[in-house]
C-alpha cells in the first residue's frame, strides 16, 4: 500500500484549483482559489458544506460527511445554494486519517456561463483542466463573433450613411426631389392628408450673377434655415431644384393656417442676408395646395396644381402665396380659375 500523498497548500491550489477540504464535522476547512471567487460575498471556510453547496446525485440533501462519505468515488451532481447556484459536478474521497473528504469540483457544461457570471480566466483552471481547451475555442469564437458584430456595425452605417446621401440635398442638408416623391407617395397611398407647398425664390438669379455662386449658396442654406424653422419635426422641407423648395405638412390642410405660414416665410425671406459684408436680397413665390381637394389624391398632380398657383403667384407681383381652391384642370392656363389669393401683400416685389 502506497504512502500518503500530503500536497502544500499552493501545490493543492495550483493542481486543484476548485478543491474543497472538509473537516470530520461537515464543515469546510479550506477552499481553492476558482472555488473562492464563486462566493465572494461570504467567506467558505468555516461553513457547514451543506450551506454552501446543493446536492443533487446521486442522494439529494446531503448534510453530513457519512452521508457524503457513502458515496466517496462516485460522480457528483451539485450547485450553488447562492445566485446565480451555478451547476457543478465533483468527485469526493478521503483525505487524511483525521476522517475529512476532499472535494473537488468542475463546472462541466456550465463553463462558459460560469466565466461570464464569475468574470473567470485561463489561470483560474489547472493547466491540465479540459476546460481550458474549450475555454481557447469559446474566447476565439468570441473574438469572431465580436468582429462579425463589429463589422456588420460598420456596414449598417455605412447602409444608413449611403441612405442619408441618397435621399438628402448636399449643400443644404434637406431632403431631395426623391425623398419628397418618396414621401408624398406614402401619405397618399396610406390615405394621410396633408399640405404641400411649392416655392421658388425671387431675384435668386441677380444674388447669383451679382455676386456669385458661394453667395448663391449662402443664401440657399439661409433659405433652408428659415424653413426648417417654420415647420415641424413631422413635416419635410426639400430643395427640388437650383432655388425651388416643396415642404409638405402632415395632417395639415387647413389652407388659413398654410396660408398664415406662407406669409411668415415670405415676410422673414425678404430680411437681407449678409455675405462677406454685402446684403443679399430674394424673397418668395408660393403656391399652395392640399389632398382634401381630391377624391384620390396624386401625388404628380398636387405638384402640378401647386406650381400653377406658384406662377400666379409671381404674374401677380411675386413675393406672395396663391392657394388652389379647386383641382386645376389639366392643361388650363398658370392662373387661371380654382385659384385664390393667399395673404397677397401689395407692393410686394
Amino acid at each position: 500500500m502506497g504512502k500518503p500523498l500530503h500536497l502544500p497548500g499552493p501545490a493543492l491550489d495550483l493542481l486543484l484549483p476548485m478543491h474543497v477540504l472538509i473537516s470530520p464535522d461537515g464543515r469546510i476547512a479550506r477552499a481553492g482559489p476558482t472555488i473562492r471567487k464563486l462566493q465572494p460575498h461570504a467567506p467558505l471556510v468555516g461553513r457547514p458544506v451543506h450551506e454552501a453547496f446543493e446536492f443533487l446525485r446521486p442522494r439529494p440533501g446531503l448534510r453530513s460527511v457519512e452521508e457524503l462519505r457513502e458515496i466517496a468515488r462516485r460522480k457528483l451532481h451539485l450547485r450553488l445554494c447562492e445566485a446565480p447556484q451555478t451547476a457543478l459536478k465533483g468527485i469526493v474521497v478521503e483525505a487524511g486519517a483525521e476522517g475529512g473528504l476532499l472535494l473537488n469540483l468542475s463546472f462541466g457544461i456550465s463553463v462558459v456561463e460560469a466565466v461570464g457570471d464569475f468574470s473567470l480566466t485561463i489561470n483560474d483552471f489547472a493547466a491540465t483542466d479540459l476546460a481550458v481547451e474549450m475555454l481557447y475555442l469559446f474566447e476565439a469564437k468570441s473574438a469572431v463573433l465580436e468582429e462579425s458584430r463589429r463589422l456588420n456595425a460598420r456596414l449598417q452605417q455605412a447602409r444608413r450613411k449611403a441612405e442619408k446621401q441618397a435621399y438628402t440635398d448636399s449643400l443644404t442638408g434637406l431632403a431631395n426631389r426623391r425623398e419628397m416623391e418618396r414621401v408624398m407617395r406614402e401619405l397618399s397611398e396610406c390615405g394621410i392628408p396633408f399640405g404641400l407647398m411649392h416655392l421658388d425664390l425671387d431675384h435668386f438669379k441677380t444674388v447669383n450673377d451679382t455676386l456669385g455662386h458661394s453667395a448663391g449658396d449662402h443664401v440657399l442654406q439661409a433659405v433652408a434655415a428659415v424653413l426648417r424653422s417654420e415647420t415641424r419635426r413631422e413635416d419635410l422641407v426639400a430643395r427640388v431644384g437650383g432655388d425651388e423648395f416643396v415642404l409638405i405638412f402632415r395632417r395639415l390642410t387647413d389652407r388659413a393656417r398654410l396660408c398664415a405660414i406662407a406669409e411668415r416665410i415670405v415676410r422673414r425671406l425678404e430680411a437681407p442676408i449678409t455675405f462677406e459684408g454685402r446684403e443679399c436680397r430674394v424673397s418668395a413665390s408660393i403656391g399652395i395646395t392640399t389632398s382634401d381637394l381630391y377624391a384620390r389624391p396624386d401625388p404628380d398632380r398636387m405638384l402640378s396644381d401647386a406650381d400653377r398657383a406658384l406662377y400666379a403667384s409671381k404674374s401677380a407681383g411675386r413675393g406672395r402665396a396663391t392657394v388652389v381652391d379647386e383641382p386645376i384642370p389639366p392643361g388650363s392656363t398658370r392662373g387661371s380659375a380654382g385659384m385664390a389669393p393667399g395673404q397677397n401683400r401689395p407692393g410686394a416685389s
